[in-house]
């Protein structure tokens, strides 16, 4: 009897065996025949004319608002876009352009532009609201919390203005007596009624976001060529990562303002999250993945040319753009690259996801706004 259950057993784990090992060359033969497309929806310029002088920079990560997509250049101005169809539904002329990313709330549009002004702007029909002199470029993204709009111009002074009327509540001005900068500016970030946010003498600093206080500064860059802190902060529970450019990557306490750890390796982009991981594109020309909690690098990816905008999750895996080459879809887990397409002239702007309708939008280095679709597709299985 012993026997006979010893041998109905080893037949049924022998079975299981070989069915387990038949499903792994399936699914094996199956995943195969998966490939990751990404193809082209539609392509718009958006000078109102065409660049033939000096080329300009255009950076401005596209912004989703309603059913529009609204792209500013940095040669002539903002255009909107219905997102399906990429037909025009408004253009605002801006002298020099717009370079940085934008915010939204309800039909009202918040910008930066190189005309030495700031802009209130209605969403749905590009009339500008109110503008606020700041007397030099614009060059970072502003934020927005409970009617206040707050921002860094390019001369280093932080503004805090009534987000309806463009009033000045407050500002913070911070000398930089360098004689080399990049070209840029760190969008603050918030956290338990603070800002954080970095400068291009190389300091991070943290003010309090009613009246402007200063409670804390921390000298971070000391790179004799370049010391900017041009990346916005992400503030996770009480850490806060920023980078520096042609520096390191910092973990610092958002309430001491004190060091936590650091990685080699210099950002000009912020970091983004997903699960343990923190993924990172340093000024060498890499992209890495990094244990979010010590900095501790997973895998590493190099470019073939240039180096990364901020990287975007994309269900699963991660898309950016190369200055000087392409966008490109790696593999969250592994560094594999998934696919890639060409815009010509490089990419600077961080793309903008859209998950609901398989998306992504960018800007290209000739201001060409493009809307891609991206994701798995199966080919024909055909039994050998």
């Amino acid at each position: 009897m012993k026997s006979v259950l010893l041998g109905s057993l080893f037949l049924a784990l022998t079975g299981c065996a070989t069915i387990n090992h038949t499903l792994e060359q399936w699914s094996s033969k199956n995943n195969s025949k998966r490939e990751y497309e990404v193809k082209t929806a539609w392509i718009r310029q958006t000078t109102g004319k065409d660049n033939l002088g000096f080329r300009k920079i255009n950076r401005m990560t596209p912004l989703l608002v309603g059913e529009l997509i609204i792209q500013g250049n940095g040669l002539d101005g903002i255009v909107a876009y219905e997102r399906d169809t990429g037909r025009m539904k408004w253009r605002l002329p801006v002298q020099n352009g717009v370079e940085p990313s934008a915010a939204a709330i309800k039909d009202r549009l918040f910008v930066g532009a190189s005309d030495g002004n700031f802009y209130s702007v209605e969403s749905s029909t590009g009339r500008v609201q109110w503008t606020f002199p700041t007397k030099a470029e614009n060059l970072a993204p502003p934020l927005l919390d409970e009617g206040v709009v707050y921002f860094l111009a390019g001369n280093n002074v932080f503004y805090a203005l009534d987000a309806a009327t463009g009033r000045q509540i407050w500002l913070y001005s911070r000398q930089d007596t360098s004689q080399f900068s990049i070209r840029g500016g760190s969008q603050a970030a918030l956290y338990n009624g603070m800002l954080y946010v970095g400068f291009s003498d190389g300091a991070l600093v943290a003010l309090n976001a009613k009246s402007g206080a200063v409670a804390w500064e921390l000298q971070l860059n000391r790179n004799k060529r370049f010391r900017d802190i041009d990346a916005t902060p992400v503030v996770e529970g009480n850490q806060i990562y920023i980078a520096g450019y042609d520096d390191k990557l910092y973990c610092v306490s958002a309430d001491k303002g004190e060091i936590l750890w650091r990685v080699d390796g210099g950002g000009y982009s912020a970091i983004t999250m997903l699960g343990d991981k923190l993924f990172y594109p340093t000024t060498n020309g890499e992209v890495w993945a990094l244990k979010k909690n010590n900095g501790e690098k997973v895998w590493s990816y190099k470019l073939k040319e240039g180096i990364a905008t901020q990287i975007k999750n994309y269900k699963g895996s991660l898309v950016f753009g190369e200055s000087q080459g392409k966008l490109r879809f790696l593999d969250a887990n592994s560094g594999a690259e998934l696919g890639a397409m060409e815009p010509g002239r490089g990419i600077l702007s961080a793309p903008q996801v859209d998950e609901k309708n398989n998306r992504i939008y960018f800007i290209s280095g000739e201001a060409n706004l493009y809307a891609i679709e991206a994701g798995w597709i199966k080919t024909p299985y055909f039994k050998e």
